[in-house]
């Protein structure tokens, strides 16, 4: 029998009775959301899940799900999410959905990480088709749009209808191309130490499994090297 969605099947396949399951946000995680809620009904069991998103935790208790609040969990079992863009080194871009520092806080906690994905958000290099969105504090937001520029990151603040995007904790996002030939792994560090800078959405080392959804609907499984 075919499993109705063998992506998200296999990002839950993982999960067991009383793991702490960290939820992503997104539509990939939306669909991984689902077949953990599935599994739950079907085996009669129940996880304990923290959301990386206000989206993500209405879905699953709309689902039946148990979520708690991540400020309660010291350590999560396994975690699933989506992203933007991967390159061949598993670094990642996320955010698009504007929760990048939640999901890259349930990412450290996590003790497994798989990341599902279509083909095509597997790209030669990050920046290829993804801006990299940088969660900042309002206060010195003129101050930090100088101190990005001087680091070869330019774009502009993410509004949508006009409307200013804020994360579900209140900080704007500003959303910058990253250009060819720029290190990632460099990059994220130096975002690290700009202060007003609340999060990123440079994944860099994360990833311990990439599931890619290929065109005819196979999954592929790209796993980082152990040691």
């Amino acid at each position: 029998m075919r499993t109705p969605d063998p992506l998200a099947h296999a990002a839950v396949s993982e999960a067991r009775p009383g793991m702490v399951i960290g939820l992503g946000t997104g539509r990939a995680a939306a669909r991984g959301i689902e077949a953990l809620a599935a599994r739950a009904r079907q085996e009669s069991t129940e996880f304990v899940c923290v959301a990386t998103s206000v989206r993500s935790a209405d879905q699953a208790r709309a689902l039946g799900l148990n979520v708690t609040e991540m400020e309660r969990v010291p350590r999560v079992d396994l975690l699933f999410d989506g992203a933007d863009e991967v390159d061949p080194q598993l670094r990642m871009i996320k955010g698009r959905g504007g929760a990048m520092t939640r999901e890259k806080i349930v990412a450290r906690a996590a003790s497994r990480r798989i990341y599902l994905v279509q083909r095509s958000k597997m790209v030669p290099r990050l920046g290829a088709s993804a801006p990299v969105p940088i969660e900042f504090l309002r206060f010195g937001a003129a101050w930090l749009e100088q101190a990005l520029g001087k680091l070869g990151l330019f774009g502009s603040i993410r509004r949508e209808h006009g409307v200013e995007v804020r994360t579900d904790d209140g900080n704007p996002i500003f959303d910058a191309a990253l250009p060819s030939g720029m290190d990632p792994a460099g990059l994220a560090a130096r975002l690290d130490t700009l202060p007003g800078v609340v999060g990123h959405g440079l994944f860099i080392d994360e990833a311990d499994l990439v599931l890619v959804e290929e065109e005819d609907g196979r999954v592929t499984r790209l796993a980082r090297p152990r040691g």
